[in-house]
This record gives C-alpha cells, sequence and structure tokens, in this order.
C-alpha cells in the first residue's frame, strides 16, 4: 500500500508518520528499532574531528553483503514491489519513487528509497532527485553508495536517508574545510572546495542555493572521474543536506569497495565495509571485537586504501580549477 507524497508541504511529517506505523505494525522493524536502544558506541577523536563506532550485530546483512553478479542474480531484489514483505508500507514520492523504512536500521530515522522501476544503481540521471529529495526532507541527510561502494542493492537504484545530526561530518565540514581545504570554485552562488590532508578520507564539498550549478559542477567532476577508466560508474559516495536555503553537498571519490582488512583471516579480519555513513564518519561495525580493538592507525589504513588516491585527487582538484 502507498500513499502520495512528492507535492504536499509536509512530506516530511508524512513520513515520520510512517516510521512510526512502521516501527509498531511490522514487527522486524519494531524489534530492530527498538534494538538501536541496545546498540553500543565509542569514539576516537582526531585533531578537530572524531570517527564514531558503532556496534550494531543487525547490520551483518549489509556489510558482509555478497554484491557480485552471481549472488545478485540468485536472490529476489528486495526493493522490487512484488518481493517486500506484505507488512512494509511505502509513501510516494512522485511517480518514481517509494520512501520506505529501513527494517535494519543504523539511524533512528532509517529509510530507504527506492525507485519504483528495476534499473542499475548509476547516480547521473538521478542526481537531481537527491537535491529535491534533500530539500524535502531538511531534518535527514539524503545518501547515494554507488554500485561497488557499499549498495547492497547494487541492481535497484535506491538512496537512503537518516537523522543528519547523527553523522559526525555534518558538524565538522566548515571547520575541517577551512583548515585542510582548497577552494576549487566559487562565484555568488556557489563554493566547492577539496578536502584531503589529515581528514583520513578525501572529498568535494558544495555549498550551494542552485540547483543548476550544481548539476553543472557534478557533470564535470563526472566527466573528470570517468577519465580514470574505473570499470562502470566511478567508485564515488554522496551526502547531502538542505540547510538555510542551500544545500550542503560531500562527494567522496573513491579506488575501492572493501580494504585487506575485510578479506583477512584470523585475528587479522576487520569487517568493516565504508559506505557513505562510515565516510561521513559514523563507522557501523556487527562484530563485538571489530568494536572493542579497532584504532586510529586501523581507520587511517582503512580510509587510505577505500579513498581516492593522492595523486589522482591532485590532478582532479587541478582539473576542477581550470575554468570551465
Amino acid at each position: 500500500m502507498q500513499e502520495s507524497g512528492m507535492e504536499q508541504p509536509d512530506f516530511e511529517f508524512r513520513v515520520d508518520a510512517l516510521l512510526e506505523q512502521q516501527k509498531q505494525a511490522w514487527p522486524l522493524a519494531k524489534t530492530n528499532f527498538l534494538g538501536l536502544q541496545q546498540v553500543q558506541s565509542r569514539t576516537i577523536s582526531f585533531e578537530g574531528f572524531k570517527i564514531q563506532l558503532q556496534f550494531n550485530p543487525e547490520r551483518i546483512r549489509s556489510s558482509a553483503a555478497k554484491t557480485d553478479a552471481r549472488s545478485i542474480q540468485q536472490r529476489a531484489c528486495f526493493l522490487c514491489a512484488n518481493s517486500r514483505p506484505p507488512e512494509q508500507r511505502g509513501l510516494s514520492f512522485g511517480n518514481d519513487y517509494t520512501v520506505l523504512i529501513n527494517p535494519f536500521p543504523i539511524f533512528e530515522k532509517h529509510l530507504t528509497i527506492p525507485l519504483n522501476r528495476h534499473l542499475p544503481q548509476e547516480i547521473a540521471t538521478y542526481f537531481p532527485d537527491l537535491l529535491e529529495l534533500s530539500r524535502q526532507l531538511p531534518e535527514y541527510t539524503v545518501f547515494y553508495n554507488g554500485p561497488k561502494c557499499g549498495a547492497s542493492a547494487p541492481d535497484h537504484f535506491h538512496f537512503q536517508a537518516g537523522n543528519h545530526q547523527l553523522m559526525p561530518i555534518n558538524s565538522e565540514i566548515e571547520d575541517v574545510a577551512n583548515r585542510w581545504g582548497e577552494v576549487l570554485f566559487q562565484d555568488e552562488k556557489t563554493r566547492l572546495v577539496g578536502v584531503g590532508g589529515n581528514y583520513l578520507r578525501k572529498l568535494l564539498y558544495f555549498r550551494s542555493a542552485s540547483k543548476e550549478a550544481l548539476q553543472v559542477q557534478m557533470n564535470r567532476i563526472r566527466g573528470f572521474l570517468d577519465e580514470r577508466g574505473q570499470d562502470g560508474e566511478p567508485m564515488m559516495n554522496l551526502l547531502a543536506n538542505y540547510r538555510a536555503n542551500q544545500w550542503e553537498l560531500n562527494l567522496f571519490p573513491r579506488d575501492q569497495q572493501r580494504p585487506r582488512q575485510f578479506f583477512a583471516e584470523g585475528g587479522g579480519q576487520i569487517l568493516m565495509s565504508p559506505a557513505s555513513v562510515e565516510m561521513g564518519g559514523l563507522v557501523i561495525l556487527p562484530r563485538k571485537e571489530d568494536f572493542e580493538q579497532l584504532t586510529a592507525d586501523d581507520l587511517r589504513d582503512i580510509y587510505g586504501q577505500v579513498s581516492i588516491n593522492d595523486t589522482d585527487f591532485e590532478e582532479l582538484k587541478a582539473k576542477i580549477k581550470q575554468r570551465p
């Protein structure tokens, strides 16, 4: 069952109402959202920022999901309407999307927003929808995981969203950009900063009141990333917020899906599979031993592996700085 929602001024209110209804009426969701009260967390502090660790055993399905083509072909698509549990209700976002609650949550408010057609995870066509969703959900961060960057359903296009205040990057990014950022583009509407240095992750940080300007910059950057020759869509994660009548967007170019520690055996294994949430500073760990033993050096190493390498990032920044 679905309800219409895109043009309603109270869209976010309707989304929150859907969350509460599902938490009460869907036993799986009710159990797992209540389970968030038992989730453990701890903080690893760095100079000028922090990484928040969350021990969340229910997220093992996502962290360890097999996303190779053969595994995808052998399972039903859990984002398609005809494969969803009968208890799962949705709220329509225009004609193209359905807002669902995520029954294996990281956040107190955790949404999955699939396209109503079974098409692969590929952001280029749908980037304006990311911006519009974030505009209509100002209390949420809306995020996109590339098909090889944390998406557990790379065969079905979707976004996710969660409480924006729970992701460390959202309160840090301005200070971080001032400390370690380089302004790559700026005009009266838009500012684009490349951030690297000691922040562990390399990213492009946008602030703009213009959807059109963000689309222009995104097209340019996508073209530059295509030149790296990665198979399929250039590896990336995106986080979008809409506050004070402008968008804040973080784009993380990537080199790897998972670090070598993920595939190690015995005591050397760390079951950390970085996606948008981890790139935003909230690290989800489904195993207790990883939660208890992960160190600052581990994080430096893991982020260093999955983020774009130094040489390519410097080349990317130089290309962005060229006059369009």
